[in-house]
C-alpha cells in the first residue's frame, strides 16, 4: 500500500512536466511542419517558374529560328525573281514587264506576290497570288534600309511584318544587277495557319491547375501575356498586390508574403523569376501552402500521448521485470560458464587424444625402426662371431642390405606422410608423356612381379593411351601407381596376377580424365578394414610388420596424393579372392607448341648404362668422414681418382686453385659447415672461368624431397642423387653427365 502510494506520488509530481514537455514538442512540431511546408511550396514552385521560364526561351528561340529560316527563303524567292526578270546579255536594253512575266515568277518562286519598286519606292510592276496586297506593307516601300538593297548589289532586306487580321507576311527584297530598281517578293500566312501551328505560351500553361500548382503569369514587361487563370490575361502586374510585391522583392529563391488583391483579405505566397523577354510569376494561397501544418501538429498530438501512455507502462513494467532480468542473467552466467566448461573438457580430451597419438606413432615408429636395425647389428655380430665363415659372412651382409632398404623406405615414408599433413608438398606441373611414364612403370613392376612368382597382365585394348601428352607430376604420378602394384604383388599369391586396363572417359574445356582400374588375385582385406585402409599406420594383420614388411603409411600417401591432383580412388576387396583399386585423374591436356622436344641418346647410352668412370678426376666435397671415407673407397674400386674437401670452402678453394680441366666433375653434399652446398654451386658458377659454367656439379644429399631437388637445380647443379647412395646409379650418374661434357666441349 504504501510503495503504491509512492508511485502515485510521483506520477502526480510528474505530470506538469509531461504537459509542460508537450506544450513544446507541439510548438516545435508546428514550427518545423510551417518550415517544411514553407520550403517544399518554394520549391515547387521555383521548379515550375524555371520550367515555365525555361520552355518559353526555347519557344522564343524555335520562333525566332522558324522565322529566320522563312526570310532567309522569301531573300532566295527574291533573288530568283530577279534573276528571272534580268535580260540576257544579249540584250543591252531592259524589256518591258507585264503582268504575265510577273506571274510567272510568283508562281515558279511559290510565294503570296511580288513587285517592281524604282530607286524612289514607286511601284512599276506587281503580281499578288491573292485578290489584294496586305495594306501593312505600304509603309515599308520607301524606308531607306530597303532602297539601298539598289544601291549596293550585295545586300538584301528582309523583314516579318504582323497584319491586324492575325495573319504576317514575310518580305524580302534585293537589287536589280542594272541597279534600276529593287526586287520584292512577300509570302503571307494565314491567322489560321498561325494559331494552329505556332507555339504560344498560352498553350505552355495548359495542364496547369490554380488548385495544384498555383496561379501563374506570363509577363512581356507590365503587361500579362498569359496565365492559367485567364481571367488575368490582359491585365497589367502594377495592378495586382502580389505581383506587384513579388517584383518589388526580385527575389527569385524566396517566397513573397502579401494580399492578392485590395479587396481580399487571403494571404498568398509567390515568387518570380526574369527570363529574356518574359517575367514569370507563380503564387499560392496561404491555406494550400500550410495544407498538411495542422495535421502533422495533430498526429504529433496523438503520438505524444500514445508514447507518454506507453513510457508509463514501460516504468510500471521495469520495476516488476527487473528481478526477472537479474534472474535470467544468472542463468545465463551459468550456462556461459557450463559452456566454457565443456569446451575446456573437449580441448583436454583433444589433447589427450593428441598424446595417446603421438605416444602410439612413437611406439609403432620404435618398433618398426628397431627391427630392422636390431637385424643389422644382431647380423654384424655374428659376422665378428664367424670371421672365417665367408659364405655366412656374404648371406647376412645380402640380409643387412635388405634390413637397411627396409629402413630407409620406413624413414622416406615417415617423412613424406608428415609432409602430406602438414600440407607442404607442392606438386609440379610440367609436361609429360603419360604413355612413356606408363611403360616404365610397368618395365618396374614386371621384374618385381616376376621375382615373386606374378603375372602381369595388361588390357592391351585400353592400353593405347590416346591423350598421351599432359601435365602433371611425373615423380608422384609414378609413386601413386608403384605404391600400389607392389601392394598388388606384396600380399599376392605365388602364381597369382595382376590386371591393369585404362579408360579415357573425355575432354572438357582442355582436361582429359582417364580411369585405371587395378585387380590382383591376393589374400583380400575384410569390408571392414577396407573402411580405414588409407588412415596412416593401418594394417589388417597383425603379422604385416614382419611376414610382408609393410609400414601402414603406403596407401594413405597415395590418398593424399590423388587427392591433390584432384583425383579420385575406390578400392573393393573380399578376402581370399583378392582386390579392384579404381584411380581416376583429371590431367590438363598439353597444347601443341609446349610439347617436349625428345633428343636422341644413341651415343651416350651404352656409357650410361655401364656407368664408367674408370680414369675421372672426381671432386668429392663431404663433411662426414665416415660417408667421405665410404664415397671415396666405393668410386676408388670403380678406377676413379677422388679429392676430398670437409666443406663448401674447401671445395670452391679446391677448384679455384687448380687448373681448367682438373675435375672431370664435382660430387656436393648439401648441409655442410662454413659454406653450404647450394651457396659453393652458385659461387664456383660465378667464377670466371670456362669450365666454371660447364663442369658437372651433382649433388649427394639426405636431403631427398621433390623441393630439395628443385632447389639444387635452381643453384645450378646438373643432378641430384639421394643418400644411401645406390652406386649402380651414381656410376651411371656421373658417366652420362661427364660425356655429355665431353661431347659440349
Amino acid at each position: 500500500m504504501k510503495n503504491k502510494k509512492k508511485t502515485t506520488g510521483k506520477r502526480l509530481r510528474l505530470w506538469p512536466l509531461e504537459a509542460l514537455l508537450g506544450i513544446f514538442l507541439i510548438g516545435g512540431v508546428f514550427l518545423i511542419a510551417t518550415n517544411a511546408d514553407m520550403r517544399e511550396t518554394e520549391q515547387r514552385l521555383c521548379a515550375t517558374v524555371s520550367y515555365i521560364k525555361e520552355q518559353c526561351n526555347q519557344y522564343n528561340r524555335m520562333n525566332l529560328a522558324s522565322e529566320t529560316k522563312s526570310l532567309m527563303r522569301i531573300i532566295e524567292s527574291a533573288h530568283q525573281i530577279e534573276r528571272q526578270l534580268t535580260p540576257g546579255q544579249e540584250l543591252k536594253e531592259s524589256l518591258p514587264i507585264d503582268e504575265e512575266a510577273m506571274e510567272a515568277c510568283v508562281r515558279s518562286s511559290y510565294v503570296t506576290g511580288a513587285l517592281l519598286l524604282d530607286l524612289n519606292g514607286n511601284v512599276q510592276a506587281e503580281y499578288c497570288d491573292k485578290f489584294e496586297r496586305p495594306e501593312e506593307l505600304e509603309a515599308y516601300f520607301d524606308t531607306e534600309t530597303l532602297l539601298d538593297t539598289a544601291k549596293v548589289s550585295e545586300k538584301s532586306y528582309s523583314v516579318r511584318i504582323a497584319c491586324a487580321d492575325g495573319s504576317y507576311v514575310d518580305l524580302g527584297a534585293v537589287g536589280r544587277s542594272d541597279g534600276s530598281g529593287v526586287v520584292a517578293a512577300y509570302y503571307q500566312t494565314s491567322a489560321e495557319y498561325v494559331n494552329t501551328f505556332s507555339l504560344t505560351l498560352e498553350a505552355l500553361l495548359t495542364g496547369y491547375s490554380l488548385e495544384d500548382d498555383g496561379t501563374i503569369v506570363v509577363s512581356s514587361g507590365n503587361d500579362i501575356v498569359a496565365s492559367n487563370d485567364t481571367s488575368l490575361i490582359g491585365q497589367s502586374t502594377d495592378d495586382i498586390p502580389i505581383l506587384r510585391r513579388i517584383k518589388a522583392e526580385a527575389n527569385s529563391d524566396r517566397l513573397v508574403h502579401a494580399k492578392r488583391n485590395a479587396n481580399s483579405q487571403a494571404q498568398n505566397f509567390g515568387l518570380m523569376e526574369h527570363g529574356r523577354d518574359y517575367y514569370v510569376y507563380a503564387f499560392m494561397p496561404e491555406q494550400a501552402v500550410f495544407n498538411s501544418t495542422f495535421q502533422n501538429v495533430f498526429y504529433s498530438l496523438i503520438v505524444y500521448l500514445v508514447l507518454l501512455a506507453v513510457i508509463n507502462i514501460i516504468r510500471w513494467r521495469m520495476a516488476e521485470g527487473y528481478q526477472e532480468n537479474q534472474l535470467a542473467a544468472q542463468k545465463m552466467y551459468a550456462e556461459n560458464l557450463r559452456s566454457k566448461n565443456e569446451q575446456l573438457r573437449e580441448a583436454v580430451d583433444q589433447a589427450d587424444r593428441a598424446n595417446a597419438a603421438k605416444t602410439s606413432f612413437l611406439s609403432r615408429m620404435s618398433h618398426d625402426i628397431r627391427t630392422p636395425l636390431n637385424g643389422i647389428i644382431g647380423l654384424l655380430e655374428i659376422d665378428e662371431a664367424h670371421p672365417d665363415d665367408l659364405a655366412l659372412i656374404r648371406a647376412n651382409q645380402k640380409k643387412m642390405k635388405i634390413a637397411a632398404n627396409h629402413l630407409l623406405s620406413l624413414i622416406n615414408d615417415i617423412l613424406q606422410m608428415s609432409k602430406l599433413e602438414s600440407g607442404r608438398v607442392e606438386l609440379t606441373e610440367e609436361p609429360m608423356d603419360l604413355q612413356e611414364l606408363s611403360a616404365g612403370i610397368l618395365a618396374i613392376i614386371e621384374q618385381r612381379a616376376a621375382e615373386a612368382g606374378i603375372t602381369l597382365e595388361y588390357d592391351k585394348n585400353s592400353g593405347r593411351i590416346a591423350y598421351s601428352n599432359v601435365y602433371g607430376s611425373p615423380l608422384y604420378f609414378r609413386q601413386i601407381f608403384l605404391n600400389i602394384y607392389s601392394n598388388c604383388i606384396k600380399y599376392n599369391k605365388v602364381g597369382g596376377k595382376v590386371e591393369t586396363s585404362c579408360t579415357c572417359l573425355g575432354i572438357k574445356d582442355g582436361v582429359v580424365t582417364y580411369r585405371w582400374s587395378i585387380r590382383d588375385t591376393g589374400i583380400g582385406m575384410k569390408p571392414e578394414f577396407v573402411k580405414h585402409i588409407f588412415d596412416p599406420f593401418a594394417q589388417e594383420r597383425s603379422d604385416a610388420r614382419s611376414v610382408y614388411n609393410g609400414t601402414g603409411l603406403g596407401m594413405a600417401i597415395v590418398k593424399n596424393l590423388i587427392d591433390k591432383m584432384n583425383g579420385t580412388i575406390e578400392v573393393t576387396s573380399e578376402e581370399n579372392v583378392g582386390s579392384i583399386f579404381v584411380i581416376t585423374l583429371p590431367l590438363r591436356l598439353v597444347e601443341e607448341a609446349n610439347l617436349p622436344v625428345k633428343e636422341p641418346r644413341e651415343q651416350t647410352k651404352e656409357a650410361e648404362e655401364s656407368g664408367e668412370i674408370g680414369g675421372l678426376h672426381l671432386l668429392l666435397a663431404e663433411d662426414n668422414d665416415l660417408n667421405a671415407e665410404i664415397a671415396e673407397t666405393l668410386l676408388t674400386d670403380r678406377g676413379a681418382v677422388i679429392t676430398i674437401a670437409h666443406d663448401g670452402q674447401q671445395a670452391l678453394d679446391a677448384f679455384e686453385a687448380n687448373p681448367p680441366g682438373t675435375f672431370d666433375a664435382i660430387l656436393m653434399d648439401v648441409m655442410m659447415p662454413v659454406i653450404d652446398g647450394l651457396s659453393a654451386t652458385r659461387m664456383i658458377r660465378a667464377l670466371p672461368r670456362e669450365d666454371a659454367k660447364k663442369i658437372p656439379i651433382i649433388a649427394m644429399t639426405a636431403n631427398a624431397f621433390d623441393e630439395d631437388v628443385k632447389r639444387c637445380m635452381e643453384a645450378g647443379m646438373d643432378a641430384h642423387l639421394s643418400k644411401p647412395l645406390q652406386m649402380e646409379q651414381v656410376g651411371r650418374t656421373i658417366a652420362k653427365y661427364c660425356r655429355n661434357r665431353g661431347e659440349r666441349t
